[in-house]
C-alpha cells in the first residue's frame, strides 16, 4: 500500500487560492485506507473549500488510467469547468490524473512510502521500490527500509545489543533482525556474502514499464 499524509489544509488553501473552480478527486484504495483521501476525507475538503468546489467524485483507483476514464466519465461537465483538479491521493495518482485530464492537478497529500498494514491508521514502510530486491537473501527483511544507513551488508559498528545507534537506540539494527531471520531459516550463508553498491540505473533511468 501506498501510505500517504494529508497535507495541513492552510497549504491546501494556498494551493487552491487563485483558481475559482475547483473539482476533488478522492482514492477508493490506499488513501482511503489512509483515511487521506477517502469519502470522508473529499466530503470534508469540499466543505472547507466552499463555493469553489465544482464537484467531487471517488475514483477506485486513481493511478490506473483505465479507472479514471471509468470513473470519472459522469463528471466530464465539471471537470470542463474546473480551473484545477485537488487530487488526493498518492503522488501517482495525480500525475495519472494530469495525463488523463490535461488540467492543472494540485496534491491534497505528501507521499510516504510504500507500507505494510497492520490496522487501519498504523502502517510500517518496508519498500523503497529501489529496483533491485534481494529480499530471498535477507530474510524477507528488507535492508534499504529496515536500515536507517541502507546498508547491503551489515551490521555496522553502531549497533549494541540489536538497537541501532540512530535514534538513540531505541530502533531495532535491520541486519540483527535479518541474522536472527536467516538464523531460524537455516541460511545463514546468505548473512556472509557480500552485496556490491546498487545499479542505481535500475531506478533512476527506466520510467517506461512494457511487459
Amino acid at each position: 500500500m501506498i501510505i500517504t499524509r494529508m497535507k495541513p489544509f492552510e497549504e491546501v488553501q494556498a494551493m487552491t487560492e487563485s483558481y475559482e473552480k475547483i473539482f476533488i478527486v478522492g482514492c477508493g484504495t490506499c488513501s482511503t485506507s489512509c483515511q487521506t483521501g477517502g469519502e470522508e476525507q473529499v466530503s470534508e475538503m469540499a466543505d472547507k473549500l466552499g463555493d469553489k468546489v465544482v464537484g467531487t467524485a471517488m475514483v477506485e483507483e486513481p493511478c490506473d488510467i483505465r479507472i479514471d476514464r471509468r470513473d470519472l466519465k459522469a463528471h466530464k461537465a465539471e471537470i470542463g469547468e474546473a480551473d484545477a483538479i485537488l487530487v488526493m491521493s498518492c503522488g501517482v495518482g495525480v500525475q495519472t490524473l494530469g495525463d488523463y485530464t490535461g488540467k492543472i492537478v494540485l496534491p491534497a497529500s505528501d507521499t510516504l512510502f510504500i507500507g505494510e498494514t497492520e490496522r487501519i491508521g498504523k502502517f510500517y514502510d518496508r519498500c523503497m521500490a529501489c529496483g533491485e530486491c534481494i529480499l530471498d537473501e535477507t530474510g524477507g527483511i528488507c535492508p534499504i527500509t529496515r536500515c536507517v544507513k541502507a546498508l547491503l551488508n551489515g551490521p555496522c559498528g553502531g549497533q549494541v545489543d540489536g538497537k541501532c545507534e540512530v535514534g538513540e537506540y531505541t530502533h531495532d539494527c535491520a541486519w540483527v533482525l535479518i541474522y536472527d531471520r536467516l538464523k531460524e531459516q537455516d541460511r545463514l550463508d546468505l548473512f556472509m556474502k557480500f552485496r556490491p553498491p546498487r545499479d542505481y540505473s535500475k531506478k533512476t533511468l527506466t520510467t517506461e514499464h512494457i511487459f
